[in-house]
């Protein structure tokens, strides 16, 4: 007679879902609108060149030591400053994985995976 209200269990789990997924994505965006806050610094040859970047990967900034401007010392310099970059981008990233472990912390999430997608 009311076999197909079995399903009724199902319903609700299913808006359970729905609000747990709505909760993470507010979550989510809430972390990355954060992330424009939360400032890095990269550096090279021992501090002489440094890059502050969002944690976004935005450079923000380069700063160089005006001990280095020597023509001959040139492609060292522009070395120092890819090295510097390429700190701060690392740093950028590892301080946006902080975040969205942070923002998805306590969610029901399967094992392994990864967010944002």
């Amino acid at each position: 007679m009311l076999k197909g209200l079995g399903g009724l269990g199902q319903i609700g789990d299913m808006a359970k879902m729905m609000k747990a997924a709505q909760e993470m994505q507010d979550r989510l965006a809430a972390a990355q609108a954060g992330l424009d806050a939360i400032t890095v610094e990269g550096q090279a040859g021992a501090g002489l060149v440094k890059v502050t970047a969002s944690a976004r990967g935005e450079i923000r900034s380069v700063r160089i030591d005006p001990s280095i401007f020597r023509e001959e010392d040139r492609e060292m310099v522009e070395d120092l400053i890819l090295a510097a970059i390429r700190d701060a981008s690392a740093r950028a990233a590892e301080a946006m994985a902080a975040e969205m472990r942070k923002a998805t912390e306590g969610l029901p999430l399967p094992p392994g995976m990864k967010l944002p997608f």
